[in-house]
C-alpha cells in the first residue's frame, strides 16, 4: 500500500509549531526551579521569537490575504483560514 505525501493530514503547520516551541520556552521561564537569570534568558528568547513571528509570518499571511492568494499551505489551509486559527489560539 503506497501513501501519497501530498495528504495535508501528514503535516503540521509551521506557524503552530513555532507557537508550540514558544510555549515550551515560556514554561521554562515560569519554572521556579530554574535559576532567575536563566528564566530571564528564556523570556528574552520567547520575546524575540514572538516579535519575529508577528513581523515575518503574520505579516506574510496578511500580505497573502491582501493579494487574494489561493495557494494552500502544506497542511491544506488558505492564508485567511490560518490567520483565523492563529488568532483563536493566541487570543483564547
Amino acid at each position: 500500500m503506497t501513501r501519497s505525501l501530498d495528504n495535508p493530514d501528514y503535516y503540521i503547520n509551521r506557524e503552530f509549531t513555532a507557537l508550540a516551541f514558544n510555549e515550551r520556552v515560556l514554561q521554562l521561564a515560569r519554572d521556579e526551579r530554574v535559576p532567575l537569570l536563566e528564566r530571564m534568558r528564556y523570556l528574552c528568547i520567547c520575546s524575540g521569537n514572538l516579535d519575529e513571528f508577528f513581523e515575518i509570518r503574520v505579516a506574510g499571511l496578511k500580505e497573502k490575504i491582501a493579494i487574494a492568494s489561493i495557494k494552500l499551505s502544506i497542511d491544506g489551509l488558505r492564508a485567511d483560514e490560518l490567520l483565523s486559527q492563529l488568532s483563536k489560539k493566541l487570543i483564547g
